[in-house]
């Protein structure tokens, strides 16, 4: 767990927030004023990865950014399941308790099927959906659970299980991460000392990487299957919502045409940006094209 005052050489100038409703301690940034964009991560980073976008982001709205429980600046408790069903009800506590309406999600990689999760449960708080390189995990079939497909980093993950190096690796993520985002889809030739640490300090033991470990290990084993199917009552509130895929193609986790088909699924006439040359972590790659995307998605659906 980051310290909460960790600034990371000011790249990380926010006010830290915390919630302890959900069962453990858990961090979030609450910038700005107006109707509510919720921001969420995936793996292996945290909040951080939208430093670059909550203030131009903030100017006209009020951007809420959680760090998921065993990420970022949030405690990381060794008693509790680190599954897409704990994460979203930790989401829900956690919005229940800023009671959060016309809610516009920006959601990536993990933050996909959590943001989704969430609003098929809750649709009348949410107002539209911003998918970047995710998938809400409805595009196999209405009410089918997501299955991972052969990208690098599934292949890497399944190829690593039995021999244990896939554990090996994600659990020391305090000095792997770089490497693992690479397989992911990184491009790191603008990474910097302060980049490194403010991605590694999270996870400084074993014990610490858990939820690095439990997310991929949780989609590849399928345990996500049950609780996305559960959540399909409420898919057709969610697909009456606006809703844009802002797609990196040189992704290598989630393979860009299946994220595109997963949306097209859901929202057949949903508009879709293909951006060339950005990779998985597209918040990284393409911040300011992001932001564009997502005020003229705001603008175009008062």
């Amino acid at each position: 767990m980051i310290p909460a005052v960790e600034t990371f050489d000011g790249t990380w100038p926010f006010a830290p927030n915390f919630f302890d409703g959900a069962g453990f301690r858990q961090h979030y940034v609450d910038e700005g004023e107006g109707e509510p964009i919720v921001c969420l991560h995936g793996e292996p980073t945290w909040g951080y990865l939208y430093r670059k976008m909550i203030g131009p982001l903030s100017r006209d709205n009020r951007v809420i950014v959680p760090d998921h429980m065993g990420f970022g600046k949030s405690e990381t408790p060794q008693d509790r399941e680190y599954t897409l069903q704990a994460h979203t009800e930790n989401l829900t506590a956690l919005i229940e308790h800023l009671d959060l309406t016309n809610i516009t999600f920006v959601i990536q990689d993990w933050g996909g099927p959590i943001g989704s999760a969430f609003t098929v449960r809750n649709p009348g708080r949410v107002k539209r959906m911003v998918f970047m390189n995710t998938v809400s995990g409805y595009g196999g079939g209405r009410g089918e659970g997501p299955r991972p497909n052969e990208t690098p980093w599934f292949s890497w993950i399944g190829e690593g299980l039995e021999n244990g190096r896939t554990e090996q690796v994600l659990r020391n993520a305090g000095s792997t991460v770089l490497s693992v985002m690479k397989i992911i889809g990184f491009d790191a030739r603008n990474v910097t000392d302060t980049w490194i640490r403010a991605y590694s300090e999270q996870f400084p033991d074993w014990d610490s990487a858990i939820g690095a470990y439990e997310f991929p290990i949780d989609a590849y084993l399928g345990r996500i299957a049950d609780y996305v199917r559960a959540g399909a009552p409420g898919l057709a509130a969610m697909a009456s919502k606006p809703a844009i895929l802002l797609e990196g193609m040189a992704d290598k986790a989630i393979d860009p045409h299946r994220a595109i088909a997963d949306f097209k699924t859901v929202w057949p006439d949903g508009p879709v940006m293909e951006l060339e040359g950005v990779g998985h972590f597209c918040q990284e790659d393409a911040p300011e094209i992001l932001v564009s995307n997502i005020r003229q998605f705001l603008q175009a659906n008062p």
